[in-house]
């Protein structure tokens, strides 16, 4: 008989406002938020701690928004470098009791403690000492889910926070599962629950009792999947701890501090954003074939558009013609617009494009040379050592701040 895997999934709680609440202890006890910059106007809610929850804070709403429901709300401009570096801390203890860690996020990851059990014990043991360690030894709480799958880990840890331990065993995951909402099952989100439960799919045992051809009809392979995932049925692994993660794409975007009303000023922060992203496919030795551009109107209508380039590259000058030109030949509405946003996609590695005698693509990897020149000055004197001139027409806009701060957030999407 098939040995039952031991899966565990950690989900760090609250994870950006606990590490925040950790390092200033005057936060404590008050309800805190982390998300964008309250006079900027711009972000959302990427974390909230258990006393702005209570006021109903969501994740993901604006800040305008959580304000409304909390007047007393503490904003807390995020800080990626710290929660990075407690997020290696938390992985290098959960590498302590396996191999096979993977990540699902900065503060969620999958453990396969299957072969670990005869020298730490049964997985609920593992997951109690790794909750009792990472309070001990890093300030923050964890909740752990145990099950024989990926799948029901991912739930177990979402059903008891904070700082709790839940076991979904393989003989009684109907009784514990299946009562459920049928959104707690992972990759179910807001349209496909619109859609299942129209057919009156509302619970995870809903899900797991319908007819999987119907369901296969409806949403196509991933119909099946999910009914798989509700019967208990995944068997996908839990990757090594070194296993290199493949880039899908790579994307910054921004709200600005204000509206954007003509080509000029759409041009500052578009610039900004493709060097960006240049920068950091130079930094993956990395080069895309096309450009997605995200824009979000005053009226907050949003839509994306994206277009081929005519060679695979990592400048940001290509990057930003192609973005200005889909931006001149979408945003036909004339509406100040809100927000912006770039993405590189269909990425190829650097060493995988061949040079070229036509002059076209010869200069954009002149443009290439020359912008990875420009890598090394800013990481020897500094981001803004060289800017190109239109930035200065604007600070604001250009995210110049004395402190040196920068109104971009990165993104990286990987698969």
């Amino acid at each position: 008989m098939k040995k039952n895997r031991i899966i565990l999934h950690a989900d760090l709680n609250n994870f950006y406002a606990s590490v925040e609440c950790l390092y200033n202890p005057g936060l404590r006890g008050k309800p805190v938020a982390v998300g964008g910059d309250a006079e900027k106007r711009h972000g959302i809610i990427l974390a909230k701690n258990n006393e702005a929850k209570a006021f109903g804070v969501k994740t993901g709403e604006t800040l305008w928004q959580a304000r409304q429901k909390c007047p007393d709300l503490i904003f807390v401009k995020p800080r990626y470098d710290l929660y990075v570096k407690y997020s290696r801390l938390a992985r290098s203890l959960y590498e302590e009791y396996t191999s096979q860690v993977e990540s699902f996020g900065l503060d969620e990851c999958w453990l396969d403690v299957t072969n670990s059990e005869t020298l730490w014990g049964d997985g609920k043991r593992i997951a109690d000492e790794i909750r009792l360690r990472v309070k001990r030894e890093l300030g923050v709480t964890v909740s752990i889910g145990v099950s024989f799958n990926k799948i029901f880990a991912k739930l177990g840890s979402d059903m008891k926070k904070p700082d709790a331990t839940t076991v979904i065993p393989r003989e009684t995951f109907q009784e514990i599962v299946w009562p459920l909402p049928v959104e707690n099952l992972l990759f179910v989100g807001r349209a496909t629950t619109r859609k299942l439960k129209s057919t009156g799919v509302c619970t995870i045992g809903d899900l797991a009792q319908t007819n999987v051809n119907a369901l296969r009809r409806k949403f196509g392979k991933p119909g099946e999947m999910l009914w798989n995932f509700a019967n208990g049925r995944d068997e996908s692994r839990v990757s090594e701890a070194d296993a290199a993660q493949k880039i899908k794409t790579i994307g910054n975007s921004s709200t600005l501090p204000r509206d954007l009303i003509s080509e000029e000023d759409v041009k500052i922060p578009l610039y900004i954003l493709c060097e960006s992203v240049a920068e950091r496919l130079r930094d993956h030795s990395l080069k895309c074939c096309s450009v997605q551009l995200s824009l979000r109107d005053n009226g907050l209508f949003q839509y994306e558009r994206q277009g081929p380039l005519i060679c695979p590259t990592c400048s940001a000058q290509v990057m930003f013609e192609k973005a200005f030109a889909l931006y001149r030949g979408n945003h036909l509405s004339n509406n100040p617009i809100r927000s912006i946003g770039v993405r590189a996609l269909k990425l190829v590695p650097e060493n995988g494009t061949q040079l070229s005698l036509l002059p076209e693509l010869q200069q954009v990897h002149r443009r290439e040379a020359e912008e990875a020149v420009i890598d090394s000055i800013r990481r020897r004197y500094g981001h803004f050592s060289i800017q190109r001139g239109i930035m200065l027409l604007d600070t604001k806009l250009s995210g110049f701040d004395p402190k040196g701060e920068h109104i971009i957030h990165p993104e990286v999407f990987v698969r």
